[in-house]
């Protein structure tokens, strides 16, 4: 059994829990001589511990841990326990004792100490989402692969916390997830995406209970997708890509017509992303966004969900080219054509991705007030 200092994030108990998979006995500590840094990464800001004479870093004892609680918590961290070694920690009433810690590291330029308030505040939901995304596959996906797939599962875990923006229900039911009921979850496919395999039950609408039910779900991320558009000329973008949906469905022409488009980073907005990927996809600056829809792709068996944007921008023939970011081998080429023209690919079925279709209706729809506000 061990003791351990903890700072930062984990100092969170509810974080603490997730990660450990239980509650375990602690005491306020502090650690003389160090500060507690805050470090920007994808999605909650991490802590770092560093020197720094006359202060004292606050923490958190751990007491009595397993070798299995030490491994899950290197594994959440994505170190390894041999990082852990023996420090001095002074406790509340001014005693010291041993404990292990992890290494020191090293502060960047500009950043500021960490405020757990304030981080708990503001990233604590997500980073608990992000922890119970990465447990998940404690045991069963290697660490190394584990380090690749952290930024994703944090998106995972962001695409929740954007989920609680709740929709209009003026014709829906008010039905909430208090009448649904997971009775179980099976193992299923843990990784860039994941399938779950689980037992429900949900009320009617007659106020009746359902049986048990066995379903499977594919668990995605939010997206961000935006179709740049020029009101003067009365021309869009749109790119084309090889895609792998279709290839696997046997598509003989596999490359598809689409708006720019991309994950939702953990803690970014939409909005930042569609600026994102229109200048990393297409090559284009928007001057604006205009909101247009926020929709499930396919809400019967996905959690994907998209939120669409219009972005007003200037388009000329030089906008015509290819693009893409080399590390996510992107291989895009955009098409800068007349909005009458992209109708008719509609019309044609040569526009056969959903979303861009739904995207140019609702410009056609719109489209005479921007064309005369521009």
């Amino acid at each position: 059994m061990a003791d351990l200092f903890v700072f930062g994030p984990l100092r969170h108990a509810p974080l603490r829990e997730k990660v450990l998979g239980r509650a375990v006995a602690c005491e306020t500590a502090r650690l003389s001589g160090y500060s507690v840094y805050e470090v920007a990464a994808k999605g909650a800001p991490e802590a770092v511990l560093c020197q720094t004479p006359g202060a004292a870093a606050e923490g958190v004892l751990l007491r009595d841990l397993s070798n299995q609680d030490l491994a899950r918590l290197a594994y959440y961290e994505g170190e390894s326990v041999d990082v852990l070694r023996e420090m001095s920690v002074t406790m509340s009433d001014g005693a010291t004792v041993q404990a292990l810690a992890r290494a020191l590291g090293c502060v960047p330029d500009g950043e500021r100490l960490f405020d757990l308030a304030e981080w708990a505040a503001e990233w604590g939901r997500l980073a608990c989402g992000t922890a119970r995304e990465i447990m998940a596959q404690y045991g069963r996906t290697e660490p190394e692969t584990m380090a690749r797939l952290r930024p994703f599962l944090a998106a995972r875990a962001w695409a929740r916390e954007l989920a609680r923006q709740d929709a209009p229900h003026a014709l829906r039911s008010a039905r909430g997830l208090d009448t649904v009921e997971i009775l179980r979850d099976r193992p299923g496919f843990e990784g860039f995406f994941r399938l779950r395999d689980f037992d429900l039950r949900f009320r009617r609408f007659d106020g009746s209970m359902t049986e048990t039910l066995s379903r499977e779900g594919f668990v995605a991320y939010d997206a961000a997708l935006v179709l740049p558009y020029d009101p003067e000329t009365d021309r869009v973008l749109l790119i084309e890509q090889l895609r792998y949906g279709p290839v696997l469905r046997g598509d003989p022409k596999p490359s598809i017509l689409e708006p720019p488009a991309g994950l939702v980073d953990a803690g970014e907005s939409p909005e930042v992303c569609a600026l994102r990927e229109a200048e990393e996809e297409a090559g284009v600056q928007l001057r604006e966004l205009r909101p247009m829809m926020r929709v499930y792709a396919s809400p019967g068996y996905t959690t994907e969900f998209f939120h669409c944007f219009l972005g007003l921008c200037e388009l000329s023939e030089a906008d015509n080219g290819l693009g893409g970011l080399d590390e996510e081998h992107e291989d895009i080429r955009s098409h800068v054509i007349p909005f009458e023209r992209a109708m008719a690919l509609v019309d044609s079925g040569e526009v056969n991705a959903g979303p861009l279709v739904m995207m140019l209706y609702w410009l056609a729809r719109h489209r005479e007030e921007l064309r005369r506000s521009a």
